[in-house]
């Protein structure tokens, strides 16, 4: 079996919903965004507990935006960086609706609209909802120091995005079509420096996408975009060369979430910003408007994700990356 799933029935984004901190407002597409927290906590006492609330204000905006109930959803697939999905379960044990928790890594946003699409087309559920998020001073503690000890990050390190998007997908209509979804496999290239995940989810992304070329015979020219999940400076430019490699220009096409949500200079943020919440809402705040308005109508969104952990850092192990992708249309 290939992992390319094709939606024949019709799957569509009804709608979506996003919330960020305040570093991500201050960026370039920070008017874009639904919701903003000015302190990044949401209302709530702990960093976890505010990232699990920034989910609960995704999806009740993207309830709000499409007049749906929660009794409205079939099924809730959600998740994020931190140990067992804990911000997950905590922000969404209020909506009362069926839930299971993925791990994708900052992949978690594309795997969870291609499941959704799977649900649907298959039958099985008439609305499906795919929640993410990340924040950075959950993640800083659990992966590296707390913010308060003062390390400082290399030039190939990442900033953790605090955000989160919800998306609504039904059959029948919608603000976009999800036509295709491939599940990635995953891809070791050998890379054990935790402060370069973009180049451990570069040979991820070019697993993914050069297998769906192959596979559905299409070429970077045949889309207006390919959209990848937040490899930052170093990833975009090693998947530039992997494809070059290979006498494939995919320069043109490109870019990358991670690139676009901050003034990687002015805000400081070295190589573009990562976790799960950044390529969920800028695809929800950015991408979606303009496939909306008629700017985008075919593109790529691949969602890539490093796959590390406190445990595999601290035994010297290589970071694996995976990579899922969706095919998103417009209405044209």
């Amino acid at each position: 079996m290939s992992g390319l799933f094709k939606f024949n029935n019709g799957v569509f984004i009804a709608s979506t919903g996003n919330a960020v901190g305040k570093k991500e407002h201050e960026g370039p597409l920070g008017s874009l965004f639904d919701i903003y927290s000015e302190d990044d906590r949401f209302g709530m006492d702990t960093w976890e507990h505010a990232e699990g609330e920034s989910q609960k204000i995704s999806l009740n905006m993207a309830m709000k935006k499409g007049n749906i109930r929660d009794s409205d959803i079939d099924l809730v697939f959600s998740g994020d960086l931190i140990n067992q999905c804990t911000p997950s379960y905590l922000g969404l044990s209020g909506i009362n609706v069926s839930k299971i928790g993925i791990y994708g890594a900052c992949s978690t946003a594309a795997l969870g609209m291609g499941l959704c699409g799977v649900m649907i087309d298959s039958g099985f559920c008439q609305k499906c909802a795919a929640v993410t998020s990340s924040h950075n001073l959950s993640a800083e503690r659990q992966f590296r120091y707390p913010i308060e000890y003062g390390g400082l990050q290399t030039p190939t390190s990442q900033w953790t995005v605090t955000a989160s998007a919800a998306y609504i997908l039904q059959g029948g209509e919608g603000m976009a079509r999800i036509s295709e979804f491939l599940i990635g496999k995953v891809a070791d290239g050998g890379v054990t420096d935790a402060n370069n995940m973009g180049a451990a989810m570069a040979v991820a992304a070019f697993d993914t996408l050069w297998r769906y070329f192959e596979e559905s015979g299409k070429k970077p020219g045949d889309f207006d975009k390919i959209i990848t999940g937040d490899l930052g400076e170093q990833g975009y430019e090693i998947l530039l060369e992997l494809f070059s490699r290979h006498n494939v220009n995919l320069a043109p096409y490109l870019t990358d979430c991670g690139l676009l949500i901050y003034d990687r200079k002015e805000q400081k943020t070295n190589a573009g910003g990562s976790g799960c919440g950044c390529s969920a809402a800028v695809m929800s705040a950015h991408f979606l408007k303009e496939i909306e308005k008629g700017s985008l109508n075919n593109i790529l969104f691949l969602g890539t994700g490093a796959l590390l952990s406190q445990m595999s850092v601290a035994q010297g192990d290589s970071i694996p990356g995976i990579a899922h992708l969706v095919r998103i249309e417009g209405k044209k």
